[in-house]
């Protein structure tokens, strides 16, 4: 049985309601309702070979935003460069090594971009 003190912290921040129709809700940090201007993006753009048969992607991460805008951007990169890719799990997957054109790319359209690794 827990001590007093830890029943009392694990139940912080909850509201209770006698109302019949009061429906709680969970907030979720994964929920974004809004995507940042690019100008407030820290994006971050690696090469990756993991798990991809040997094969090179550009992988860019940290986007902060709706899925929607997400999937625009990934389409916009994929055909300036004219190559296939996807975009899931929050991150954006470029077949072949594009990371210096996607670099000059999302700079030109405000975006903070950070290189990682080699």
């Amino acid at each position: 049985m827990k001590p007093q003190n830890q029943q009392r912290k694990s139940r912080e921040g909850v509201v209770y309601s006698t109302s019949q129709n009061f429906d709680y809700r969970f907030s979720s940090e994964d929920e974004v309702l809004e995507t940042l201007i690019p100008s407030r993006q820290n994006l971050k753009v690696m090469l990756d070979k993991k798990q991809r048969a040997g094969k090179v992607v550009t992988l860019i991460t940290g986007f902060v935003g709706t899925e929607d805008d997400l999937t625009d951007l990934g389409k916009k990169l994929k055909s300036k460069f004219g190559v296939g890719g996807s975009v899931k799990d929050g991150e954006i997957l470029i077949q072949g090594d594009f990371r210096d054109r996607a670099i000059v790319l999302l700079t030109a359209d405000g975006y903070k971009v950070k290189r990682v690794g080699g």
